[in-house]
């Protein structure tokens, strides 16, 4: 892996009462400075504002689904990169956070302005943290989730590799919790996973296994290999560079082809 995209979703950074999961933020970026260390360029694409900000108002009532999302969103952000910050600051990486709308994917000189910025960080060693800007999108422009995002950026940035970090290992061909149900390992390009998966939304984001597979069939039909992988699981990006014969996920494999920009 040269450059690869690595995005983590809100069940993986969220605690069971809604809150940001320090410690898992903190385990997060241990793995991504080793990730940096051996050469690997990433770029974050992290949720979690939602939850940050729960973390810091505590329940709002009175307020609708869209607002209560604008207003934990707009403080959370905040936390959310300050955390990212002190923690990369460790290791002597800089951040820089990256706030995007659908609509900077769908204009050309909107698109070539972003993706100047994003390389101008790359080539400065400088790690972009990228999310979805919740403030002021509305439902009509919103990305499906951080999925969506994420597959757009890995395409936008010629990635090698983009990893969805969600809260399961990969894709079954059962329900996850069957015992009789095994982890698909592989999806040959332009394969069809479809009949496994159901099309329910995880507990605190917006997607579900559903949405990763539509993005990793598309993501890897521009030639991008994707990973789904359990970003829970203690050493993961670690693994799946070092050790993925022995670390659970499911890899969709890229059309033989180059990944071209929108």
């Amino acid at each position: 892996m040269k450059r690869i995209v690595v995005k983590v979703g809100s069940n993986v950074l969220t605690r069971p009462d809604g809150k940001l999961d320090v410690t898992r933020v903190s385990a997060l970026v241990d793995e991504i400075a080793w990730l940096r260390g051996e050469g690997v360029e990433v770029i974050l694409v992290s949720s979690g504002a939602v939850a940050s900000g729960r973390g810091e108002l505590g329940d709002e009532p009175g307020l609708d689904g869209v607002e209560q999302r604008q207003l934990y969103s707009a403080v959370g952000q905040v936390k959310l990169v300050n955390t990212y910050s002190a923690l990369f600051r460790e290791y002597g990486i800089k951040v820089a956070q990256v706030l995007t709308m659908k609509e900077n994917f769908t204009s050309p000189r909107e698109y070539a302005n972003l993706r100047g910025c994003m390389a101008v960080m790359l080539d400065s060693g400088v790690m972009p943290i990228v999310n979805e800007n919740d403030t002021v999108s509305v439902t009509e422009l919103m990305f499906t989730d951080n999925d969506e995002l994420s597959g757009l950026m890995a395409q936008m940035m010629k990635a090698d590799t983009l990893i969805l970090l969600s809260n399961v290992d990969g894709v079954y061909d059962g329900e996850p919790g069957d015992p009789s149900a095994r982890l698909i390992r592989r999806v040959e390009a332009g394969g069809d996973v479809s009949r496994y998966v159901r099309s329910g939304k995880s507990t605190f984001g917006r997607g579900g296994m559903s949405a990763k597979c539509g993005i990793a069939v598309s993501t890897a039909a521009s030639g991008i290999r994707v990973i789904i992988a359990d970003g829970r699981r203690d050493g993961v990006l670690k693994g799946l560079v070092a050790h993925p014969e022995s670390t659970p996920h499911t890899e969709f494999e890229p059309a033989a082809c180059d990944g071209k920009a929108l």
